[in-house]
C-alpha cells in the first residue's frame, strides 16, 4: 500500500483497543441479520481459505520451464492460472458495541489482506504501474523491483484504492465447487464455477460490500479539492489515487467541459448585451457552435487518452464479464467457459424489448408530448392576458408556465428513471454492460425528448424566436436551480443534521472512562443512523426503504463544550448511497444540449452553464468526501457510452443550427423567389458540415502520437517476450485444461451474449 494506506493503517492499529482487528481493515462485508450460522461459517471459511485450497490465483514464473498450468501471455508477462476455491484474505467479525442493542446487526465483518497477498492480487488483476524507464506496464512480482516507487517489501507501492479493488476482485472470484446450496439456506442454489458473492447478493444474504476511508488522505484531498475556493485545476491525480480512474475521468471531463465553454461564454456576452433583438447577427454565433461542439469532443478523446495512459488503464484488458447478479434462466453450460450457469433465450429477451419496453417508451414520449401541449395552452392564455392588461405583474406572470413546465420535466425525468430501471431489469440482460447500455438508451431518449421537444416545437413549428429565447432561459435556469438544490444544499443540510445527531449519540453512549470509542461501538453508532437514499439496490434494512445505513471514513466531531474523539478507524457517519456517475453525466449531457442546440438564440446559456459547472465541481467534491460512501475503484479508460451520447448530440446540433441559420431573415433575403432553393441549400450546407465533422474526426487521432509510440513499443516487447517463452518451451503449445461441452445448433441460436 501507499504510505497513506499501509503506513496509516499501522498507526491506526496502534490506537485500537484489544478487541480491534489484528490487521488493517480495508473492506466491510455485511450479511443479513437472519443469516444462518453455518452459512456465515462457510462464507468466512471460503474468504479465509489458503490459495492451495481454493479460488482463482495468478502467479508468474517466466523462468520456470516446468509449467503445468494454463498460460496466457499478456504484455510480456506470462500469467499462469490455477483454479482454487478460497481468496486467502483476512477477515474478522465486528464485535458488539458498548451497551449493545437488539437492533444491531451482528453480521458485519472487516476484511483485509497481507502485503504479499495484495501484491500477487495486483498481478492477478493486471494492474499497470509506472516502471523505472517511465513506461506503464503490467505489474509482476518477479519484476517488482523494476517498477518505480517499489522500495523494500513494497509497503508503499499500492495505494488504498488499489488494495480495496484487489480485495473486491478476490471476493468476486470466489466460486462454488461441488456445493449444491448455501449451508443453512437450502433455497439458495449454487452451481459449480459460479460466483458465490453474486449469488448471495441476488438472494439477499449479502447486504453490501463497501470500501473504507482513510482519514489523513481524505483530509488532504478535501483541503486541496473543495475547502479552498480557488480558480485552478482540480487535483485529478489525487482524485484518481483515492477514488479510482472512473471518478477521476468524470471530474476531468467536468473540468474540461467547463473550460471549453469559456470561449463561447466570452463571445456570447457581447451578443447578449448589444444585439438582443438582432437575430441576424446570431448566424455567426451558430456557425461558431457548429465548429465548437465537434472540436471539443475530439480534443477530449485525446486528453482522456493521455490521462488513461498516465493512470495505467489505456492498454489494460477488461476481465471476462460474468453474468449479472439479477440474471436468471434455466441451468445450462456456457459455451466459452464450460461452466454451468443460467441461460435465457435471446429471442425471448428481444420480445420483451420490442413488445413491452419499446411501446412503454413510446407511451411515455406521448405523455410528454401531451403535457407539452398543455404548457403551450397555458403560455397562450398568459400571453393573451398580458396583451389585454400589460402590467409589471402580468409580465412576471408570463414566466410562470415555463417555470411550472420545467419543474414538471424534472419530476417526469425522475419517475421515468425508476420505470426505465424496472423495465431494463425485467428484460433480464445477462451482462452488466448490456444492462447499462439499454438503460442509458432508454433514459437518454426520454430525457432528450422531454427536455428539448418544446424547444424544437417553438423553433421549427411556431418559429417564434422570442418565445424560444424565453423558454430556453427559463428551462435552463430552473433545472439548474433544482439540480443545485438536490446536489448541494440538501446534502449540506443532511450533513449538518447528521453531525448534531452524532454528537448527541456519542455523548449518550460514550463510557465515563473512555474518551475514545472502541471500534465496534463506533460502527454500531453509525449503523443506527439513517439518511437520504438515492437508490435501494442491495439494501435489506428494517428501516424505511427511503433510507439506508451507510458507513464512511473518519471524522472528529467537535462539540461546543468538549471535543469528542472518535477512534482512528475506517468508519464514519452514514452517507447517501451513490449510484455512480450516471446522473452526473446525464446532467452534463442535457447542459451540453442546451448550449449546443439553441444557444445562438440565447447566448448567455454558455455563461450560465459555466457558473453551474463551477458550483458543480465544489458540490460534487463535497458529496464525494462528506456525503457519499466511498466507491470501489473503477479502472476506466474513457467515459464509455457517454462519449457516443455527446457525439450524437453534436450531430443533432449541426442539423439544428443549420436549420436556424436557414430560418434567419438575413439568409431568407437571398432566396425571396423560391423557398425550395432555400431548403435545398440549407440541407446541402448541413451535409457538408456533417462531412466536415466526420473528416475532422478522422484527421484528429484519438490517441496522441507519443502515446501511440509507447503502446507500439510495449506491444513489440510483448511479442519478443512471447517468442522467447516459446523457445524456452521448445515450441510446444499448452492446451487449456478446462473442457467445454459442445453445443447444438439450437442452443447456439437461443443463447447470445
Amino acid at each position: 500500500m501507499d504510505r497513506g494506506a499501509l503506513g496509516e493503517g499501522k498507526m491506526l492499529q496502534g490506537s485500537l483497543d484489544s478487541s480491534g482487528p489484528r490487521f488493517t481493515p480495508l473492506v466491510v462485508v455485511e450479511l443479513a441479520s437472519d443469516t444462518k450460522e453455518e452459512a456465515i461459517a462457510w462464507i468466512l471459511s471460503r474468504i479465509r481459505d489458503q490459495q492451495q485450497n481454493g479460488g482463482v490465483h495468478v502467479g508468474v514464473d517466466p523462468l520456470n520451464s516446468k509449467i503445468s498450468f494454463d498460460c496466457v501471455f499478456y504484455h510480456s508477462v506470462l500469467l499462469i492460472l490455477a483454479f482454487f476455491p478460497g481468496a486467502e484474505l483476512l477477515v474478522e467479525q465486528l464485535g458488539p458495541g458498548v451497551g449493545a442493542q437488539e437492533k444491531e446487526n451482528p453480521n458485519m465483518f472487516l476484511v483485509g489482506a497481507t502485503r504479499q497477498r495484495l501484491l500477487s492480487g495486483a498481478e492477478e488483476v493486471g494492474l499497470f504501474k509506472e516502471c523505472n524507464d517511465g513506461s506503464m506496464r503490467g505489474f509482476t512480482c518477479a519484476n517488482k523491483h523494476n517498477f518505480k516507487d517499489f522500495e523494500g517489501d513494497g509497503d508503499s507501492f499500492l495505494n488504498m484504492a488499489e488494495c480495496q479493488y484487489i480485495i473486491k476482485h478476490e471476493l468476486d472470484t470466489l466460486r462454488a465447487k461441488d456445493e449444491t446450496h448455501v449451508p443453512g439456506h437450502t433455497q439458495v442454489k449454487l452451481y459449480p464455477g459460479k460466483s458465490i458473492i453474486r449469488r448471495l447478493q441476488s438472494k439477499g444474504i449479502l447486504i453490501q460490500i463497501f470500501p473504507l476511508h482513510g482519514q489523513e488522505e481524505l483530509k488532504r484531498l478535501s483541503f486541496s479539492w473543495y475547502k479552498k475556493v480557488k480558480l485552478s485545476f482540480q487535483p485529478l491525480d489525487n482524485i484518481r489515487h483515492y477514488y479510482g480512474e472512473g471518478q477521476a475521468l468524470y471530474f476531468g471531463f467536468l473540468e474540461y467541459f467547463t473550460f471549453a465553454l469559456v470561449p463561447m461564454a466570452l463571445i456570447g456576452v457581447p451578443y447578449y448585451l448589444f444585439d438582443w433583438e438582432d437575430y441576424d447577427k446570431y448566424v455567426i454565433f451558430a456557425v461558431f457552435n457548429l465548429v465548437w461542439c465537434t472540436v471539443i469532443l475530439e480534443l477530449w478523446k485525446r486528453f482522456s487518452a493521455s490521462l488513461a495512459y498516465r493512470w495505467g488503464t489505456l492498454s489494460r484488458k477488461k476481465a471476462f464479464e460474468e453474468p449479472r447478479p439479477g440474471f436468471h434462466g434455466t441451468l445450462g453450460f456456457n459455451p466459452v467457459t464450460g461452466r454451468k450457469e443460467p441461460l435465457y433465450p435471446n429471442a425471448k429477451r428481444q420480445l420483451r424489448v420490442y413488445l413491452v419496453s419499446l411501446p412503454f417508451v413510446l407511451l411515455c414520449l406521448y405523455l410528454s408530448l401531451y403535457i407539452m401541449m398543455i404548457y403551450f395552452q397555458m403560455e397562450g392564455w398568459v400571453l393573451s392576458f398580458h396583451d389585454e392588461e400589460p402590467t409589471f405583474w402580468t409580465g412576471i406572470l408570463m414566466f410562470i408556465p415555463s417555470i411550472i413546465y420545467a419543474v414538471v420535466i424534472e419530476i417526469m425525468n425522475l419517475i421515468y428513471r425508476y420505470a426505465a430501471e424496472f423495465l431494463t431489469e425485467w428484460e433480464n440482460h445477462r451482462l452488466e454492460s448490456s444492462y447499462q447500455n439499454h438503460l442509458v438508451l432508454k433514459v437518454l431518449v426520454f430525457n432528450f425528448f422531454n427536455c428539448f421537444a418544446s424547444l424544437f416545437y417553438i423553433a421549427f413549428v411556431m418559429q417564434d424566436m422570442v418565445l424560444l429565447r424565453q423558454s430556453l432561459a427559463t428551462l435552463l435556469i430552473t433545472s439548474q436551480i433544482l439540480n443545485q438544490f438536490m446536489e448541494a444544499f440538501l446534502p449540506y443540510w443532511l450533513q449538518r443534521r447528521r453531525n448534531k445527531k452524532m454528537i448527541r449519540k456519542v455523548q449518550k453512549r460514550r463510557t465515563v472512562e473512555e474518551k475514545e470509542l472502541p471500534l465496534a461501538e463506533q460502527v454500531r453508532l453509525e449503523a443506527d443512523m439513517s439518511t437520504y437514499l438515492v437508490g435501494t439496490q442491495g439494501l435489506d434494512s428494517d428501516l424505511d426503504k427511503n433510507f439506508a445505513i451507510m458507513i464512511f471514513g473518519f471524522t472528529n466531531l467537535v462539540n461546543t463544550q468538549e471535543e469528542i474523539m472518535f477512534p482512528s478507524v475506517w468508519l464514519c457517519p452514514c452517507f447517501i448511497l451513490s449510484q455512480g456517475t450516471f446522473d452526473d453525466y446525464l446532467e452534463l449531457f442535457l447542459l451540453f444540449g442546451y448550449v449546443s442546440l439553441f444557444s445562438c438564440t440565447y447566448p448567455l446559456a454558455a455563461v450560465l452553464v459555466v457558473l453551474n459547472n463551477v458550483t458543480e465541481v465544489y458540490s460534487d467534491a463535497f458529496k464525494m468526501c462528506r456525503v457519499f460512501k466511498r466507491p470501489f475503484s473503477d479502472p476506466a479508460a474513457n467515459i464509455g457510452v457517454w462519449q457516443l451520447a455527446f457525439e450524437a448530440m453534436s450531430v443533432i446540433a449541426i442539423v439544428t443550427n443549420c436549420a436556424l441559420i436557414g430560418m434567419s431573415p438575413q439568409v431568407k433575403a437571398y432566396f425571396t423567389e423560391s423557398e425550395t432553393q432555400l431548403i435545398l441549400w440549407t440541407v446541402a450546407i448541413e451535409h457538408m458540415l456533417l462531412a466536415f465533422k466526420f473528416i475532422l474526426t478522422f484527421l484528429i487521432p484519438d490517441v496522441p502520437k507519443h502515446i501511440q509510440i509507447k503502446l507500439a513499443r510495449l506491444e513489440f516487447e510483448s511479442l519478443e517476450a512471447l517468442k522467447k517463452k516459446r523457445q524456452l518451451l521448445g515450441g510446444k503449445c499448452l492446451k487449456p485444461r478446462t473442457s467445454v461441452r459442445p453445443w447444438s445448433e439450437e442452443q447456439r441460436k437461443a443463447y447470445r451474449y
